[in-house]
């Protein structure tokens, strides 16, 4: 069984063999996250900004409720995966903490981080390759999707807690956020402007897969279905 490298850069020249980087509990992790957030933002959405009345009895209909109810159990899911993936890094290792540390202490991120820049930008004929996130991916997931989810998760529970009430263990543990940003709205348009966040770095993050699964010397999207990073010239 192939083990789980840790992050370096790949020589340029020649076509390295294909590596494990990815263990099943970060591809499935990976995909449940996506489509709870899929289902988070969608029906947050239509909780800040409900859709027209539907004419009927409400009892059958209960179209609020079911919006608000998949956006609870979404959040709990998510909340579940979060916790989920600090337990893999213990368990897979390997290259599974890029997500939360970028690898700055080491002398060839910085010029990693701005030749991706370009390379994005066009500006470069050939990206270079890497076993694990290349610094820029690293550090993007970081501000534009670890912390904001960590936000949401947080805000989320905090404005759950002052339905669920004061005896409550939402309210035990998060009750204080609300005290922190003054008054509920506020903690409302934090819990949205994360969710924004996410948005912005979900379809940017479809965008920069699919480019570098096709005009990089290296697989990405089809290394988060099988696992193995494959190379080719």
């Amino acid at each position: 069984m192939k083990h789980f490298i840790p992050y370096h850069q790949l020589p340029d020249e020649g076509i390295p063999d294909s590596v494990a980087v990815y263990g099943p509990g970060i591809r499935s992790w990976h995909w449940m996250s996506a489509l709870m957030v899929v289902v988070l933002c969608l029906t947050g959405y239509f909780i800040g900004v409900p859709p027209p009345s539907v004419l009927g009895d409400t009892s059958s209909l209960y179209v609020m409720g079911w919006i608000r109810f998949f956006h609870l159990s979404s959040g709990y899911l998510l909340t579940i995966l979060a916790v989920m993936r600090v337990w893999l890094i213990f368990v897979e290792k390997g290259i599974t903490y890029h997500l939360f540390v970028p690898a700055i202490w080491r002398a060839e991120w910085l010029d990693g981080f701005m030749r991706q820049i370009r390379w994005n930008l066009l500006m470069v004929s050939r990206p270079r390759r890497y076993v694990g996130l290349n610094p820029l991916a690293g550090t993007a997931m970081l501000l534009l999707f670890v912390l904001p989810t960590c936000v949401t998760i947080i805000t989320g529970f905090a404005m759950y807690a002052e339905v669920s009430g004061h005896d409550s263990w939402q309210y035990w543990l998060f009750g204080w956020v609300t005290s922190i940003f003054g008054n509920t709205m506020d903690l409302h348009v934090i819990h949205r402007l994360a969710m924004w966040l996410i948005v912005f770095f979900s379809f940017i993050h479809v965008y920069i897969s699919v480019r570098e699964d096709i005009l990089s010397r290296q697989t990405m999207i089809s290394s988060m279905l099988s696992g193995e990073r494959q190379f080719r010239r």
